[in-house]
């Protein structure tokens, strides 16, 4: 089987390569050559072989030329990137000198610099005086603010100085801010919308906030823009506090009486004379008897003297629909018409009228309907905690 197939190929090849005869004149005389099919196979073979080798070198070349390019882009990639890196350092380079070219590379322009910056955030502090703890808030970054007189190279004091007004000026925004979100707080403890008592777009004053472009701040102020925003943007949340700060001082906050014991609570309760589920109105405070009776917000007394069932009883109009009772007191020491602070003593703790025993019955109403007076009360506390 094996001879056969071998004699096949032979055949095809010889089909494939036949014998051939080439004659070649030259000078006369001819000459002939035999290609045999043996021949002829030699030759293919070596054709063959030449062309795989070409093939394999041009595809090596083809390979190594694209490994060759991709390394070239890596390359160009990071030279491109340092000379970006090269570009930006020399474009801030010649941003400091131009800027020293500007000043002539004084120290007193820098300070001068300095020197306008201190009383942009002068103007600033002026309005936290009467801001209750901004004072004990501000005062370490106030000193961190001024010359390090220890410091001996005059440029790197006014860095200090710049960076301790920056610092400052973070941190008086911050309490601002957090000053303005807990009075808030207080106000929705209340039962409230601060958004009611906030200031409205257009009504923010003071020489900081009036001017709402912050180019146009910069240059009253005379600093760069990008302080002057940050100046109008802490002024912004400061005028917010002090509105809203503004607002609380004339709202019924406080305690009525020192007496922190609480006897009875806001809403449905059984009656201690029928022993019947009944609404309760306030707030029931125990204590000694005559002790003082506050004021809890400041206002005009509208009512002093006796009303049915609440025995002696004082009432105090707040403004804005906010009104407070007092009642069962022993002795009434305001008159009608009398204003009064938050605070101030309007009468003496008793058990007249409808009562079981000393205490004061205390009410929040507002526009005429009563409310629960404990959110007041922790309203109050809140406040107080932001004053903190």
């Amino acid at each position: 089987m094996s001879m056969t197939r071998i004699t096949r190929l032979r055949r095809s090849l010889e089909e494939l390569f036949p014998e051939r005869h080439l004659y070649v004149r030259s000078g006369g005389e001819m000459r002939a050559y035999v290609l045999t099919t043996s021949k002829q196979l030699m030759a293919a073979a070596g054709v063959g072989a030449a062309a795989l080798w070409m093939g394999i070198c041009t595809a090596a070349m083809m390979v190594n030329g694209m490994q060759m390019s991709a390394s070239d882009q890596e390359i160009a990639r990071t030279q491109a990137k340092y000379e970006r890196w090269i570009a930006d350092r020399q474009a801030r380079l010649n941003s400091a000198v131009a800027q020293l070219n500007a000043t002539n590379g004084s120290i007193d322009d820098l300070a001068l610099s300095v020197e306008k910056r201190h009383a942009a955030l002068a103007m600033l502090l002026s309005d936290y005086k009467t801001t209750p703890g901004a004072a004990d808030a501000l005062a370490p970054e106030i000193h961190k603010a001024s010359a390090d007189l220890s410091v001996t190279d005059p440029v790197r004091r006014i860095e200090l100085v710049r960076a301790g007004q920056e610092r400052l000026l973070d941190s008086a925004d911050s309490f601002a801010k957090g000053r303005a979100e807990r009075l808030r707080m207080a106000f929705r403890l209340a039962g409230l919308s601060p958004n009611g008592y906030a200031p409205k777009s257009g009504e923010l004053g003071g020489p900081l906030i009036e001017a709402k472009d912050p180019s146009a701040l910069a240059a009253v102020l005379d600093v760069d823009e990008d302080f002057a925003a940050r100046i109008q943007h802490a002024a912004t949340n400061l005028s917010e506090a002090r509105t809203l700060g503004a607002a609380a001082e004339k709202l019924p906050l406080a305690k009525p009486t020192s007496a922190g014991r609480q006897s009875s609570g806001f809403g449905v309760r059984f009656d201690p004379f029928t022993k019947r589920p009944a609404f309760h109105s306030g707030l029931d405070f125990g204590g000694g008897f005559m002790m003082p009776i506050l004021a809890t917000g400041p206002g005009v007394v509208s009512f002093a003297g006796v009303r049915s069932g609440y025995g002696n009883t004082v009432e105090i109009d707040h403004g804005q629909g906010f009104k407070t009772r007092y009642a069962h007191m022993q002795a009434i020491a305001v008159k009608p018409g009398q204003r009064v602070a938050v605070g101030q003593r309007v009468g003496g703790m008793g058990s007249t009228g409808r009562s079981t025993g000393v205490h004061l019955h205390y009410e929040v109403w507002v526009n005429g309907r009563a409310q629960n007076p404990s959110r007041f009360v922790k309203a109050g506390e809140y406040v107080q905690q932001a004053a903190d």
